[in-house]
């Protein structure tokens, strides 16, 4: 009787590592600062505070699994988010209703992904170039909108979206903000799992050649994957705005990093075709626990932006390591 080689002895453990490989590298950070504060990090009340940072990058998650798993990137994630603040507070400083200000901040993003998407499949330009550039001209279109200030809103039923509940809200369990996350995401695994729009994304990101040679439209779906992906930044940028109450052109620097990292520490592939959005919001949670881990144990920013590149970093490398262990 022939015995396993020591590949296959070994690929039950990494399928293991790979599908519960996130969830325990979430309880492994959470055991870890529940320890060194346990009277700080495991309460009820910063429990709800991690919960509602999770939900504006939790959502921008979501748009971005999509377009990682397409075999893409999205560097203007942040600055649409941001954006999207000031398009919400100013709307609502035209006598727009919270409503019509809340959809004209999602139709800004989805815009600004519309252009994008065609420059990347009209002109054939790298993601990596095109988001890059739209980072720092969207940020600069935040500022000049915001006259490089901050932009302040009447008060409506948006900035309760991400409110802390009070003792007659408690049956709601979480904010509404954070059941639009749950929302979304159960919609967004759906359609990744069983829509034909999922199985393109899914086919563009395994062997683009190959989805084409098979009648898969590639470009529009690389055009509708960022066309979404903005248009869930425009959605968390009202997230944002509900939990900052006011349009900020400067908000959300460096969100796009931690939307990245949270898909691959999700188990997303950054060579694409591989990627889940309960990975994703795994993934998110881990960078909101250790950011406010940090906080609590009283580390400097510097030591915090230090730990989220190195979690990126590990991130990357463990990627790569699981595609050359899969060849």
């Amino acid at each position: 009787m022939s015995t396993p080689s020591p590949v296959a002895a070994r690929r039950p453990l990494f399928f293991f590592l790979r599908k519960l490989g996130p969830l325990i590298g979430l309880l492994f950070v959470f055991v870890l600062f529940s320890a060194l504060r346990p009277r700080q990090f495991p309460t009820a009340g910063n429990l709800e505070i991690m919960t509602l940072q999770t939900a504006v990058v939790g959502i921008g998650a979501l748009g971005m699994t999509a377009v990682i798993v397409s075999g893409g990137i999205d560097l203007s994630v942040g600055s649409v988010v941001a954006l999207s603040t000031v398009i919400v507070a100013l709307l609502l400083n035209q006598g727009a209703g919270p409503l019509t200000a809340a959809a004209g901040g999602v139709l800004g993003g989805t815009l600004c992904g519309a252009l994008i998407g065609l420059l990347i499949t009209r002109l054939r330009l790298a993601p990596f170039i095109v988001t890059l550039g739209m980072w720092g001209a969207l940020r600069g279109a935040a500022k000049g909108l915001a006259n490089e200030q901050v932009v302040l809103a009447p008060d409506t039923w948006l900035n309760r979206l991400l409110s802390s509940l009070t003792d007659q809200q408690k049956w709601r369990l979480v904010p509404p903000g954070v059941w639009l996350l749950i929302v979304l995401a159960l919609l967004m695994a759906g359609m990744l799992r069983y829509a034909r729009l999922g199985r393109h994304i899914f086919a563009v990101g395994s062997n683009e050649q190959t989805a084409r040679l098979c009648g898969v439209p590639v470009q529009r779906t690389k055009l509708i994957v960022y066309m979404l992906c903005s248009g869930l930044a425009g959605l968390a940028g009202v997230l944002q705005f509900s939990y900052l109450t006011v349009g900020d052109p400067t908000t959300a620097v460096g969100m796009e990093l931690d939307i990245i990292a949270a898909v691959v520490i999700g188990g997303a592939s950054l060579s694409g075709g591989e990627g889940t959005v309960l990975g994703s919001l795994v993934g998110a949670l881990i960078m909101t626990v250790v950011g406010n881990g940090c906080t609590k144990i009283e580390l400097p920013n510097w030591v915090q932006e230090i730990v989220t590149g190195g979690i990126i970093v590990a991130a990357v490398t463990l990627d790569r390591l699981r595609h050359r262990r899969a060849e």
